[in-house]
């Protein structure tokens, strides 16, 4: 074979490879006895958190014989990003998408979309606002803030003057992961005072340093809650990097960073999700729309309490993020 043919056939293989894994040829959807393309868009891919519910989901596409992509921008205060792969893949005509929305009201346009195409769309981690998901599949995010609410409450014997940094108030995460910890401790916790919630975009970087201006703000802040991977580590560096001592940080999620945190006494506790859970809900909850079945409109993937008294605890393990 010559070497200007042999170009030319690797070129051809390229582009063959480039349209099989992008999903964009004519059957993406899964027609003619192709397998059924599901389009995952998550809010970031950067936490252990995300990571683990790709694996979820590849695990559970496998089962199902389904072909997935899973993507998500590379921070979760990038909206635009994500809007951009929204549309890419609802381009590709797959048989369902699933969405964690970072903003809800950026993303109806494109949701729209997908409901004018009559491609399902299945929520999934923060969820999605509205009524074209056809499910959600997700932790109880009001609950799980509100046992976070309860233990630090419990902590501090029931006063004090207490900190949140959340991540977001665009995403249904962020919102009910802040509204379920304060109305918690409104309604169960009168000797406890909340400071406004502060936003750090899940960056560790950005929430430390809210968390060093609130303690210069208050000093005499007794705990602080971080509502996501990121926030909480960015209160346990924030906290570190102040030289403050005896403030009690709960957190969400169980990334490396808060394990060893909770291990070596830095973090008193946080609250662990399901995530590769989350990622097979997803799947199993499009395979079910693909084949015609009913799903439930909302699919609880669960949470736990864990602190150093339970790490260990097999059932917990299970689902730490590691």
């Amino acid at each position: 074979m010559n070497r200007r043919r042999f170009g030319a056939v690797l070129t051809a293989a390229a582009m063959a490879l480039t349209v099989s894994a992008c999903g964009g040829d004519d059957d993406a959807g899964g027609s003619g006895g192709e397998q059924p393309y599901i389009a995952l868009v998550s809010k970031g891919f950067q936490h252990q958190f995300w990571q683990a519910v790709k694996k979820g989901a590849e695990q559970q596409a496998a089962k199902e014989g389904a072909r997935i992509t899973f993507e998500g921008p590379a921070t979760e205060a990038d909206v635009e990003s994500q809007v951009t792969m929204l549309t890419n893949a609802i381009a590709k005509n797959p048989k369902a998408i699933g969405l964690a929305a970072l903003d809800s009201k950026a993303a109806a346009p494109m949701l729209e979309d997908a409901k004018s195409r009559n491609i399902p769309v299945i929520a999934f981690d923060s969820g999605v606002e509205g009524d074209i998901p056809v499910t959600t599949a997700s932790t109880d995010n009001k609950a799980a803030a509100a046992e976070a609410a309860k233990h630090l409450s419990g902590l501090l014997g029931g006063k004090g003057k207490v900190a949140m940094v959340v991540h977001d108030q665009t995403s249904k995460t962020g919102i009910d992961r802040r509204d379920g910890f304060i109305d918690w401790m409104k309604a169960n916790a009168p000797g406890i005072t909340l400071l406004p919630p502060q936003y750090g975009a899940g960056d560790q970087a950005k929430s430390a340093d809210i968390t060093k201006s609130i303690i210069a703000s208050n000093p005499d802040v007794a705990g602080i809650y971080g509502a996501n991977e990121g926030s909480a580590i960015g209160v346990v560096k924030g906290v570190e990097e102040a030289s403050k001592k005896g403030i009690k940080i709960v957190g969400f999620d169980s990334g490396k960073a808060q394990i060893d945190a909770i291990k070596d006494g830095t973090m008193a506790g946080a609250i662990t999700q399901n995530p590769v859970g989350i990622g097979e809900q997803t799947v199993a909850a499009a395979m079910k729309v693909i084949r015609g079945e009913e799903v439930p409109k909302v699919i609880d993937t669960g949470f736990f309490w864990y602190d150093k008294t339970n790490i260990d605890d097999p059932k917990i393990a299970a689902v730490l993020y590691q």
